[in-house]
């Protein structure tokens, strides 16, 4: 299905994150044309929503490389227990962990119960986000405003906080950024902002851990088929959905896990604070 013959239908979905099981085409997020080469052998990861979309392929994309994997994911049971059956279809070990990283207590429980079942933590993929489309900033509550933040930064920061005792060197930390940190969104103004802030908290954190050995670099997707859009946008916009790359698709979660695993490898030894932008050919600064 990748490739040009890739076409969104339209349809809407009440309630986020969203359901990837309710998708019209499903999104390819199995890695079935990944070849793998034990980059991630005898390695563990944390993944944060990992249960679909680009997490699910990072997830069972690890795995295919030799990783343990932990998956955080909000409330989407059945999402989450099909991302455990490939991931172990691979060989792999794989933990489930329901919960929201807005909260700093849970990410430390979460970190904990990661190391205590797996024995130990090489990469952190902080990758769950949520957005909320607005008209206008005016129609932006303090409520949504908030919570953007706390899911999409404020967590990154409890998250690797709690990472952070438990990494060595040669750890690595990946976050996921968007295109709209680069673009900017005219109605996801305070998504657009988090992710702008990732992107300074992967360059920021990567000069604090170069002396500890510690990696931390992004991925900025471009428009991606995941059960973020149809949870967010109406029927009529998804179905436009990615048209406006220079591609004139959405790109796949398949296409952007395999940027997740070169930075987390050993591959990329020599890059840290940088991101990479698997977006559809559309050309950004930085």
């Amino acid at each position: 299905m990748t490739g040009l013959k890739f076409k969104p239908q339209p349809q809407h979905q009440e309630h986020q994150p969203g359901q990837q099981e309710r998708m019209n085409p499903p999104p390819e997020s199995f890695m079935h044309r990944y070849r793998a080469a034990g980059k991630l052998k005898d390695k563990v990861a944390l993944v944060t929503g990992g249960d679909s979309g680009i997490g699910r392929a990072v997830a069972i994309g690890f795995a295919k490389e030799g990783a343990d994997v932990a998956v955080i994911y909000l409330e989407e049971d059945k999402d989450a227990e099909i991302t455990r059956e490939h991931v172990e279809a691979e060989g792999a070990r794989c933990l489930l962990i329901r919960g929201d990283i807005g909260d700093p207590a849970f990410c430390r429980s979460a970190v904990e119960e990661t190391v205590s079942q797996l024995g130990r933590l090489d990469i952190l993929v902080n990758n769950a986000g949520e957005q909320h489309v607005q008209k206008r900033l005016e129609d932006i509550a303090p409520e949504q405003l908030e919570r953007t933040f706390r899911t999409n930064i404020f967590a990154m920061f409890y998250l690797t906080q709690a990472a952070l005792p438990h990494m060595r060197k040669g750890s690595a930390i990946v976050n996921t950024a968007s295109i709209t940190a680069y673009k900017g969104n005219d109605e996801l103004i305070d998504y657009a902002s988090t992710k702008g802030a990732i992107v300074s908290f992967t360059r920021s954190l990567s000069q604090s851990l170069a002396e500890r050995g510690i990696r931390v670099n992004a991925v900025a997707p471009g428009p991606i088929w995941t059960p973020l859009i149809p949870s967010s946008f109406s029927a009529e916009e998804v179905e436009r959905f990615g048209q406006n790359t220079p591609f004139k698709r959405p790109g796949q979660p398949d296409e952007v896990a395999p940027s997740f695993i070169f930075l987390a490898s050993d591959d990329a030894s020599y890059m840290s604070g940088q991101v990479l932008h698997p977006n559809g050919g559309t050309i950004v600064n930085g």
